[in-house]
């Protein structure tokens, strides 16, 4: 309606209506979101925000160790100072190693003891590449100590034995009484580490040794039953090789013939991939790459819906997590480097993946109970980049930097009602949120908008609780193709936000196109 037909006679009419109108177009943008405060009972365990780290490409080598002859780059027993300065910033509680594919090749034995007796070992499955064995057990659990993260083990099923594995489990776990605990004193570890996390093989249909889900669970009972004892109160957290994406029939054999007692977590392998034989540049993609991007990304919330619908059907109580141990973006490896190492940049588009898998994770935190970003350093997803001594911060990193405030905090279960985010074929949800409140009474809300192009007003409406105050901040770029460079390595990293306010049923704000921000509210 054309707001000059309305008769000139009547001034306070029109300005009436123009207000209506804008007030009805303001409430037509909006998106409403309501944090019920009132009704949160689960936590939101640190564990969800794990990390992985293979022997694939510059991972390790390169990444986190140059070994202790290195006189380039600052190092602590080889670690690399740099490197594990900024990750202990995301104050990450558990590392996962030595792999995926890699861990059911890797024979332990010859990762312990004087490194220049340690055998050297083809990975088939990385390039081809020389593996002389140097940073073994002992070095991942200094790492681990540097880092103030737990370890997670994962255990060689494809090609080691039942024996191989209780050795394992000795070695690191066992105070004395036994030769492992022995040969451990004896390479200059008196005390044991007791590493509790432990997965019984990786990606067991696959590489892991193109097993059917029958087999593997009968494989899995006989590892578990051979481990040690000798845990004291604190028992090992056993992760069976879980599903790829959507083989629900894989989550259902393993909840329907392992026992309880024998089980703690079963793991769920998702990737948001554009294409697996066509998977497009890391930096250099089209609007369309983006939104098949960020669809695959937003099938996690309905693979852990459906996974979760599985497991509580025979677990009732909850007693086995759900372990997303492999998760990212995974595009062409960059230009002029070994297409093996699986080396990306990381844009805004990662930024985006990280805050809407978080979220989810975060608002399935009954059950999801661990997830390991893939990976670390160098490779895939990475929050760390290095070249040479330089190194650089991703987006992906100051995302998980910006959520630590969700550690071990109670979840607030939250409402959303988005206003679509169109592209060609894809109708995706534009915003994606989670809350949480931390041990000293402060709430945070993460909000992430996916939307490439337009900005969107967010209404929050908090339930059983008002705000005197609060800050917040944000990560965005001018476009989703944004990223670091060791050339700009500032480019893309958090700000204060100040688009938000108070009002008398929660907060109202706008947030960008492609954004992450995080309010902390009291």
């Amino acid at each position: 309606m054309r707001t000059d037909s309305l008769p000139r006679t009547c001034p306070r009419v029109l300005l009436l209506f123009s207000l209506l109108l804008c007030a009805i177009a303001f409430a037509a943008g909006q998106t409403r979101v309501t944090v019920h405060a009132d009704q949160g009972k689960d936590t939101i365990s640190r564990n969800i925000y794990g990390h992985f780290s293979e022997h694939l490409g510059r991972c390790i080598y390169g990444g986190f160790y140059v070994g202790e002859a290195s006189t380039g780059i600052p190092n602590t027993r080889g670690m690399r100072n740099d490197v594990v300065a900024a990750v202990r910033k995301l104050r990450i509680p558990v590392l996962r190693w030595p792999g995926g594919c890699f861990a059911d090749t890797y024979h332990w034995k010859d990762g312990v003891g004087p490194k220049e007796q340690r055998p050297s070992m083809v990975n088939v499955w990385w390039g081809g590449t020389t593996e002389d064995n140097s940073f073994g057990t002992h070095e991942f659990l200094d790492l681990c100590e540097q880092l103030g993260a737990e370890p997670y083990f994962s255990g060689n099923v494809g090609s080691g034995t039942v024996e191989e594995l209780k050795h394992w489990v000795q070695y690191v776990n066992s105070p004395s009484g036994n030769p492992l605990a022995s040969l451990r004193k004896q390479n200059g570890h008196e005390e044991p580490w007791k590493v509790r996390y432990w997965g019984i093989g990786n990606e067991a249909w696959g590489c892991g040794g193109e097993m059917r889900a029958e087999h593997y669970v009968d494989v899995y009972r006989t590892f578990v039953t051979f481990m040690s004892s000798g845990w004291g109160n604190r028992g090992p957290f056993r992760i069976a090789s879980g599903a790829a994406g959507g083989d629900y029939h894989w989550t259902e054999v393993l909840m329907r013939d392992i026992p309880l007692s024998l089980l703690d977590g079963v793991a769920l392998h998702h990737y948001a991939v554009i294409d697996w034989n066509k998977k497009g540049s890391a930096s250099e993609f089209t609007t369309a790459q983006y939104f098949a991007s960020m669809r695959e990304a937003l099938r996690m919330e309905t693979f852990v819906q459906n996974h979760i619908a599985i497991m509580d059907k025979y677990d009732p109580k909850k007693k086995v997590a759900l372990v997303v141990d492999e998760w990212g973006g995974w595009y062409d490896t960059e230009p002029g480097t070994n297409p093996s190492f699986l080396y990306q940049q990381n844009t805004m588009r990662d930024a985006m993946i990280a805050g809407v898998t978080l979220n989810t994770f975060n608002n399935h935190c009954d059950r999801v109970r661990m997830a390991n970003l893939a990976q670390t350093v160098n490779v895939l997803q990475a929050v760390v980049l290095t070249d040479g001594p330089k190194m650089l911060v991703t987006p992906t990193y100051h995302v998980m930097e910006m959520y630590t405030v969700h550690h071990d905090a109670l979840m607030l279960p939250v409402e959303t009602g988005s206003l679509p985010c169109i592209a060609g074929k894809d109708t995706l949800q534009a915003i994606s949120v989670s809350a949480s409140r931390d041990r000293e009474g402060f709430t945070n809300i993460s909000l992430v908008n996916i939307d490439p192009v337009e900005r969107h007003e967010i209404e929050v409406t908090v339930g059983g609780k008002s705000f005197a105050s609060v800050a917040g901040r944000i990560l965005a770029g001018r476009t989703p193709q944004d990223h670091n460079t060791f050339e700009d390595p500032q480019k893309i990293h958090p700000v204060d936000f100040k688009d938000v306010k108070t009002t008398g049923t929660g907060l109202r704000l706008t947030l960008p196109p492609c954004s992450v921000v995080v309010l902390h509210c009291r």
